[in-house]
């Protein structure tokens, strides 16, 4: 279970504070695999980055036991200064993977970045940077991953690939995935949260909460 307490999140603006959620309770279950949905602007990038703990509530606490990755397919935790393989290193120490030179392998492997992998990462293309993010992700065994757009994730062979992984991943794993494309979230996901209005609503039944969705 992912425990929402009593969160507040807003950002500050000139003409005062502009509340994301407000005083949100709210259970998240784990051993489902979610789709998030909501309109644009609802909050659903902010609550993946509470999730994944790159940004906090001002007021209140997101309570959990569970490992949770960081946001799959963006490359915000890359460090552009650093090559592949540091960013791999560094990653893998952060988050307790034993063994580093299996892992380093792996990332290596599923990035298919070859030679690039020792150049820095400023020098990456666009679709090269996810695909190390990705690629870092998947090398680790979480209990939950945070999946965004996975369809952005490099060439069409790459993308084919993801998928194959993250489905692999959704079989022993929690998931909780955003993306505009429903046959995606209908790939992987079998229960919805439905954003609106600063408010979070749980369907056990993927499809009724498309339907809902479809209403907003």
């Amino acid at each position: 279970m992912i425990q929402i307490r009593n969160v507040d999140k807003y950002y500050n603006s000139h003409i005062g504070r502009q509340y994301v959620f407000q005083d949100l309770n709210f259970d998240i279950p784990i051993g489902s695999n979610i789709a998030l949905l909501g309109k644009n602007g609802a909050g659903k990038s902010t609550l993946f980055r509470m999730l994944a703990k790159s940004e906090y509530p001002n007021a209140g606490q997101i309570i959990t036991d569970q490992k949770i990755s960081w946001p799959v397919a963006l490359a915000s935790g890359i460090h552009p200064a650093m090559t592949g393989r540091e960013n791999t290193r560094f990653i893998g120490k952060v988050n307790g993977v034993e063994d580093l030179d299996d892992y380093e392998n792996k990332v290596k492997r599923f990035s298919e970045l070859d030679k690039k992998f020792d150049l820095p990462v400023a020098t990456y293309s666009s679709g090269m940077r996810p695909r190390l993010a990705f690629a870092c992700s998947v090398a680790i065994d979480f209990d939950v991953y945070l999946i965004d757009e996975v369809t952005s994730v490099g060439d069409a062979s790459f993308k084919r690939k993801a998928r194959k992984a993250l489905f692999r991943k959704s079989q022993t794993s929690s998931v909780i995935m955003v993306s505009h494309q429903m046959s995606e979230l209908q790939l992987f996901c079998d229960s919805a949260i439905l954003l609106d209005a600063g408010k979070l609503v749980f369907y056990s039944d993927l499809d009724e909460a498309i339907e809902r969705y479809d209403e907003l």
